[in-house]
């Protein structure tokens, strides 16, 4: 092992940077004395007689007390005797001796495994202390009794004191996280002092032990449990050298057989090299010449001392990039693809990058958004919420008076950014993440396992899902199996698709995507990590990477619920997910909140008896307060507010608390990992392995983005301040009128409300048929114009080459033909879109036009026009939109928003044509415009209402009756909503015994 080693006699020797101890001081280890073995052989004494004894002593003096068959009444009607508080005594006797042997074997078993803390045995404190104390001082006298757990040595403390658990050490893993406690070099300069002093211990390795010093973690006293960080203060002066004595002795076999892997996790026992300059009277020099140091320990402390070479030659320069197995990146192992599938996997998201149609050029589109598939989907979806919850706002105000049914038409940046959403997303990845990961969770339930600690869900290209896990949690549920090693569980694509909906907590909701590497996906858990996630970096680029992370945590599927805390952020993210998102305004606001936060969670978690988080979201509390809190500080701290913020984050991981702080290169007290962002895209974290194609969202997109979701908003959106009845303007426009004359009949038109039909056009070929018809149906639905790579997405979400798509273009411009002044009825505008020309027309295009002009153009001066053309337009409503269209295809309409837009407007059409009749009394000409619209728009509770009014009218109050028990009936188990509730009470006060008397 190298070893620092001095001359403690030469004087030519340069001097060393700090005094030597040169007295050698033993470890604090007595020896065992006459007394141990009397105490040990008393404590097997006590054993025996209270585990073997007293159950021996029942049988056969008392006897089994309880009876031989069931009470009878007799037997309730006896006498009660002494001998009867004798069998009540026995029972009890029995119950106590269960209990306190179910304590010896849990206690026998945790001293035999080395493993954390003893298990709770419920409702047997005193019991279970008093079994700890008599095994412990059982095992006392064994060759590593010290070391077996840390409640072994504490005898005559506290229960309480033994609470806190110890985990084992992970086992040696590849990859990412096996070091993910290790500090990144602040400068170049640190980095040559480490690789100088490394080459000095290796100079040194082949000699003897030397005046190397070693230091044996102490066991716990009440609630004070040892620390590299105390070593480190009391034995070398400053605290913040926890770190040397981390990289000292990191990955070496302890005496009980595990390793060091996080610089938080130490157990009694185990033995730590230390620093040459470290001094104190609990160190140990030349252990073989420490004569208060038993034969035991020095046989330790020697058979670790030769364990160095490994740690400190493969480990240690590993760490920075020298190759060792343990520091590097593995990557999980992707497994061979599946030759010729049966079916089309969904897209990935990944596949459009690969593709040669993504590679030929990209439009103006941003690649940014185009290469991030999951913050693209969790865009998209939430776009599409705000977008259906400002309709169903709109539909709350007066007929033809409202601030209309249609988006905003982006434009400029915020088009290219919609359109790179609607190209990148992949909400299938998306939801089969979430499926996955609450399957897991619900499988580990029901086995009563806890979560494993996951720092990382890697994504392969073929759509298999690892997970990796900060230390081996054994054999996974099915359908998951164990990957390239006991830290890697591995979930195939084609066992996630048969994952069902299960209802249960998101078990990792703090993932977040950071970048890719070799075709894979790497999704952080920063929620998880042991302290502060350093960024450094340009401004810029630093801002991008936050833009991105806090856009995916706002909307992403695989989490319920969230809190996002941004401080240093220029622009304003709150639009993405106001109910998700604050901003802070600088870092004294930012302490005085999460300080109050870690104070509330430290208290819920120890009322509730869990560990952390983890354990938390799996019991009953689950979905009250166990969500997690990811804070992002885009501006570096000072150096005091760093202090404050590394000793608020140390307890982060296990309380859900996740810190991600950008810095400006230096060192960051407290940070667990540290990684950097450079300015061609590379996101870089030596010491962790990590070199990825970094996933941001640059400061044009974010505005675009941001843009998207703020016109969206009901509340801020154009015509927003006209409020429900405001005044009419071009949000009230359709996108497209037609013209309704007899003049204006198209040269092609397709009906989509209802089954699919195009009228004008000669079927195409069989093959392609279906692709022509999907392909002219997006187009018709966006009369703005579809750029080409939407188009190709919407059609094969897998990816397609750019001669396949060329060449369906080019197809169905010959299909759809030219006009007859020869003007070709698909062309592409200024920007490279695709629109079609206005001989080319749907009818929800006519839908759409008719009730604009009943509403608001001819029909608004003339009743007779308003009621021909609202009757026109109910007349086109044969169904829902594209009712016959094969299973399979259209997949784009989930991005669309007129699923909820036709219906609305069916309603709003039924709603009016009713107004129109009832203006001249014509109950049952405005029953039958209700019920046809009702056809379409079933759920709207407005149609509802003037049936019921409409009916009312008719003054027939049996069928008043019949309605409204078809009402509840349809309401099902939710009831009536209170609105329809209090105008059935209006209108029929004995509409309660009706719908009695019907059921």
């Amino acid at each position: 092992m190298p070893r620092r080693r001095t001359s403690s006699s030469s004087s030519s020797t340069a001097p060393s940077a700090a005094p030597r101890n040169r007295t050698p001081q033993p470890v604090r280890v007595r020896r065992r004395s006459f007394g141990d073995f009397v105490k040990a052989f008393l404590a097997f004494v006590v054993l025996l007689v209270l585990v073997v004894g007293v159950p021996l002593a029942l049988a056969t003096q008392i006897g089994w007390p309880l009876p031989d068959g069931a009470p009878s009444l007799d037997w309730l009607q006896r006498e009660i005797t002494v001998q009867t508080f004798l069998h009540i005594l026995t029972v009890v006797v029995w119950f106590a001796w269960a209990q306190f042997t179910a304590c010896v074997l849990v206690e026998v078993k945790a001293a035999l495994s080395g493993v954390g803390v003893p298990g709770r045995v419920p409702g047997a404190g005193p019991s279970q202390l008093l079994a700890r104390q008599l095994v412990a001082a059982l095992l006392l006298v064994g060759a590593t009794a010290a070391s077996l757990t840390p409640g072994l040595s504490q005898l005559g403390q506290s229960m309480e004191g033994n609470q806190k658990p110890s985990v084992a050490a992970a086992q040696q893993t590849p990859g990412i996280f096996a070091q993910h406690q290790e500090q990144a070099a602040g400068t170049a300069s640190a980095l040559a002092e480490q690789a100088g002093q490394a080459a000095a211990r290796a100079d040194g390795g082949s000699a003897a032990h030397g005046d190397t010093k070693y230091y044996r973690i102490q066991p716990p006293e009440g609630r004070h449990h040892d620390s590299l960080w105390e070593i480190a203060d009391r034995h070398l002066g400053d605290g913040r050298r926890y770190k040397e004595i981390f990289e000292l002795n990191k990955d070496r076999v302890q005496p009980d057989g595990s390793k060091l892997s996080e610089a938080s996790l130490i157990r009694p026992g185990w033995i730590m090299e230390m620093p040459g300059d470290a001094r104190g009277g609990e160190l140990v020099e030349m252990p073989d010449e420490a004569p208060n140091v038993s034969e035991q320990v020095q046989q330790q402390i020697s058979d670790y001392a030769r364990t160095g070479d490994h740690a400190q030659g493969g480990g240690g320069s590993g760490a920075h990039g020298g190759g060792g197995d343990n520091a590097q990146v593995s990557l999980p192992e992707q497994r061979p693809a599946p030759a010729a599938p049966a079916t089309p996997a969904p897209s990935t998201g990944q596949d459009h990058a690969a593709t040669p149609a993504a590679a030929d050029h990209s439009f103006g589109l941003p690649e940014a958004l185009l290469a991030a598939p999951l913050l693209a989907a969790g865009l998209l979806g939430a776009l599409g919420r705000r977008r259906r919850q400002a309709l169903w706002q709109s539909a709350l105000g007066s007929v033809g008076g409202r601030r209309g049914m249609e988006p905003p038409t982006p434009t400029g940046d915020a088009q290219d950014v919609q359109d790179a959403l609607l190209v990148g997303a992949d909400p299938e990845g998306v939801r089969l993440l979430d499926r996955a990961l609450r399957g897991l969770a619900a499988a580990l339930a029901a086995e009563s396992r806890p979560l494993p600690v996951v720092y990382a869900a890697w994504m392969g290209g073929n759509g298999d899902l690892h997970l990796q896990l900060a230390q081996p949690a054994g054999k996974p549920p099915t359908p998951w199996q164990l990957g390239q090693d006991q830290t890697f569980w591995l979930l195939a694509r084609a066992d996630a698709e048969r994952y069902e909906d299960v209802d249960t907590a998101a078990p990792y909701p703090g993932l977040v995507s950071l970048g890719t590497m070799d075709d894979s996906r790497l999704l952080l858990n920063l929620e998880s990590v042991p302290g502060i996630v350093s960024l450094g970096g340009s401004e810029a680029d630093r801002t991008a990477v936050f833009a991105s992370v806090a856009a995916e945590l706002a909307t992403n599927g695989w989490s319920d619920r969230m809190t996002i805390t941004l401080v240093g952020f220029g622009d304003d993210l709150t639009p993405l997910a106001p109910n998700r998102i604050r901003h802070l305004d600088g870092f004294e606001d930012l302490f005085e909140t999460m300080s109050a936060e870690t104070r509330q969670r430290r208290g819920a978690l120890g009322a509730a008896g869990h560990d952390s988080v983890l354990t938390g979201r799996t019991g009953p509390a689950q979905h009250t307060r166990w969500a997690p809190h990811l804070v992002l500080l885009a501006a570096q701290p000072s150096d005091e507010d760093a202090l404050r913020l590394a000793e608020l984050a140390a307890d982060a991981g296990r309380l859900g608390i996740g810190y991600l702080v950008g810095t400006e290169g230096t060192d960051l007290p407290g940070a667990a990992w540290e990684m950097q962002i450079t300015g061609e895209g590379k996101l870089l974290a030596p010491l962790l392995g990590l070199e990825l194609e970094a996933q941001t969202l640059p400061a044009a997109q974010q505005r675009a983005v941001v843009e998207l979701f703020t016109d969206a908003d009901p509340e801020h959106g154009p015509g927003g301040s006209d409020g429900p009845g405001g005044a009419s303007g071009t949000a009230n426009t359709p996108p497209f009128l037609v013209d309704i004359s007899e003049q204006g009949r198209p040269a092609v038109y397709a009906r989509l409300v209802g089954s699919y039909e195009i009228i004008g056009l000669d079927a195409p070929d069989g093959e392609r048929s279906a692709l022509l018809h999907e392909a002219l149906a997006l187009l018709l639905l966006h009369r703005e114009g579809v750029h080409p790579r939407v188009l190709s997405s919407a059609l094969w979400p897998r990816g397609v080459t750019a001669d396949v798509r060329d060449a369906l273009l080019e197809r169905l411009r010959a299909w759809l033909g030219t006009d007859p002044d020869g003007t070709p009825r698909l062309t592409t505008d200024a920007t490279g879109r695709l629109t079609l020309a206005k001989s080319v027309v749907s009818d929800l295009d006519v839908l759409r036009s008719l009730y604009y002009e009943a509403t608001q153009g001819r029909g608004v001066g003339s009743r007779q026009v308003r009621g021909r053309l609202l009757t026109d337009a109910l007349v086109l409503v044969r169904g829902p939109l594209l009712a016959d269209r094969p299973e399979g295809r259209y997949r784009w309409l989930t991005h669309e928003i007129i699923d909820a837009q036709l219906p609305l407007l069916v309603a709003d059409t039924g709603l009016a044509l009713s107004e129109f009749h009832l203006e001249k009394n014509r109950a049952e000409k405005a029953i039958e415009a209700l019920n046809a619209a009702l056809r379409t728009a079933p759920a709207d509770e407005r149609l509802w209402h003037e049936l019921l009014r409409a009916t009312h009218t008719t003054g027939d109050t049996d069928r008043l009756h019949a309605l409204a028990a078809d009402l509840v009936g349809r309401s099902g188990a939710r009831g009536v909503p209170p609105r329809t509730e209090a105008l059935l009470d209006e209108l029929l006060p004995t509409w309660r015994e009706g719908v009695a008397a019907a059921g």
